[in-house]
């Protein structure tokens, strides 16, 4: 949902494709009905996450209402928010974007753990998924569906599994259990088979629900 000219796809995308077409049946004939469709990274890591918490619980178009207002609140652009700037405003000021109360300790939170340096954004290239997503569930407000999201979509780690994810066990259960209800247990063997790329059968599984492609 960050809006900015420059876009990142994946190197390995090709190389997952021709895996996953080998090793699943679904993966083989969903696959090309996406054409040249790709997972897009954009935005800087704090603006993601910020977006995120104050997406929550609310619809797309509201979140994007508040986040509009919230980046005028701040003198920012939309797809540039900086931590210094939401630790220098008053909880009034961003209660008045039209933030929940929590949501605003939950940004300050976030704000104080990246200018801190608690969470070690350039260290990330070198730490595996588990060890980022322990740094980020630390922060309040911010789960493990929401760093799993982070991971694939702002990170584009190859290999996430998002089991509480609800459009995954929705489209696995379409895709692989004519529409029977799927176990995390379940999703979690048939993952087995899409590693060493299972964010990118993910991404497929929800594109066969939604067309269009989710963008965090």
């Amino acid at each position: 949902m960050v809006r900015q000219p420059a876009e990142v796809t994946p190197d390995y995308w090709d190389e997952a494709c021709r895996h996953l077409s080998k090793r699943d049946r679904v993966m083989k004939k969903l696959i090309p009905q996406f054409g040249e469709a790709r997972l897009q990274s954009r935005g800087d890591a704090f603006t993601t996450l910020a977006r995120s918490i104050v997406g929550q619980q609310i619809s797309v178009k509201a979140a994007q209402s508040v986040w509009d207002r919230l980046a005028a609140v701040l003198e920012a652009t939309s797809t540039k928010v900086l931590p210094a700037a939401v630790l220098a405003q008053p909880v009034e000021q961003l209660r008045g974007a039209g933030l929940s109360a929590r949501k605003v300790e939950y940004l300050n939170d976030l704000a104080q753990h990246f200018e801190a340096g608690r969470v070690h954004v350039r260290q990330w290239t070198q730490m595996d998924d588990e060890a980022i997503i322990e740094e980020l569930v630390a922060i309040r407000g911010i789960g493990r569906w929401t760093a799993e999201m982070f991971l694939i979509f702002h990170l584009m780690r190859p290999n996430v599994l998002p089991l509480d994810d609800l459009g995954l066990l929705k489209g696995i259960s379409q895709n692989y259990f004519s529409g029977e209800p799927v176990s995390r247990a379940e999703a979690r063997e048939l993952g087995e088979a899409w590693a060493p790329y299972r964010s990118v059968a993910t991404w497929y599984i929800w594109r066969s629900l939604d067309p269009l492609p989710v963008d965090y």
